[in-house]
């Protein structure tokens, strides 16, 4: 098995049919789905198995790709992406979002990028671009149609901004998985793509591979709230980033953003600690941070 297309979802049944039927247009074929229910009770088992049965997947060797379901209870994406890595069989993990979908290409052009540094065990895996629905692209700022770099030199030194999509090695995703905090239910992939960064680059492809779009009730739609209420890893986010070799001005905001949701953590508790050289930007933090109590209340 090349890719595996991992889901991971919550109380996001209506959603999955346009997802299955983006993966059904693939002219790529190996390839299977592998989705980690966290926690719904939404009906979301029943629709899979519907949907399994609409593949062909109860006939042998008719199905047109295998779908497998796994049900774990709620812990967050972070948690749920560990356990897909974990039952893949892909040589290749992809991460598609319920509320998403890929173009008919996608899968081909991953493929095809993908064995260009196949043998090359520098390379983590491969990056293409993302738009929304409509074809207006989100990733931007560098136009090569190549490039091969790491996570964290794509945006710091190509400047590319906006969501890309990150296909890792599933070895790579086993090697470095998503820290398991306790109480906590949210971690920035930002976090481990670069800790990945760390020791495996990309190759980047100029080819939009993947359809998102912002829909009300998302991480997106509220990450302010999710960050607060996961300050360890909102902190070791932003400490880690601060410690890269990255330009001055993005150390500074990484700081600001450690202090601002290290006012959301008890002092009773171990937590992250950045350079006392960073303490004078504690005031800017702690006014972001009323601003964000503010607007979590509202």
């Amino acid at each position: 098995m090349q890719i595996t297309v991992f889901t991971p979802t919550y109380n996001r049944a209506h959603l999955l049919p346009r997802l299955y039927e983006s993966l059904c247009k693939q002219t790529y074929k190996d390839f299977e789905w592998v989705i980690v229910d966290d926690g719904s009770t939404d009906g979301t088992k029943e629709l899979v198995g519907k949907l399994k049965i609409e593949n062909g997947e109860l006939k042998i060797n008719n199905g047109q790709f295998p779908i497998r379901y796994f049900y774990q209870e709620n812990g967050g994406k972070h948690r749920a992406i560990n356990r897909g890595v974990k039952e893949s069989k892909g040589e290749l993990f992809l991460i598609l979002d319920s509320d998403d979908s890929l173009p008919a290409d996608s899968l081909v052009w991953v493929n095809k990028y993908y064995l260009q540094i196949k043998d090359d065990l520098s390379f983590g895996g491969v990056c293409g671009y993302m738009a929304h629905h409509d074809g207006t692209i989100i990733g931007r700022g560098y136009d090569a149609e190549v490039i091969d770099a790491n996570s964290i030199e794509m945006r710091y030194k190509f400047y590319i901004q906006g969501d890309m999509l990150e296909v890792f090695r599933t070895s790579v995703m086993r090697e470095i998985p998503f820290p398991d905090i306790d109480g906590e239910k949210f971690v920035s992939e930002a976090l481990v793509w670069n800790r990945i960064a760390k020791k495996y680059k990309l190759r980047i492809f100029h080819k939009i591979v993947y359809y998102r779009d912002y829909l009300d009730g998302g991480l997106t739609d509220k990450i302010v709230k999710i960050r607060m209420n996961s300050p360890i890893a909102s902190m070791m986010t932003y400490q880690e980033l601060n410690g890269y070799a990255i330009p001055f001005k993005e150390k500074l905001k990484a700081a600001i953003n450690y202090w601002r949701f290290r006012l959301c953590a008890s002092t009773k508790i171990n937590v992250p600690t950045i350079g006392w050289y960073w303490f004078w930007v504690i005031p800017v933090a702690y006014l972001m941070h009323r601003r964000d109590v503010s607007l979590c209340k509202g």
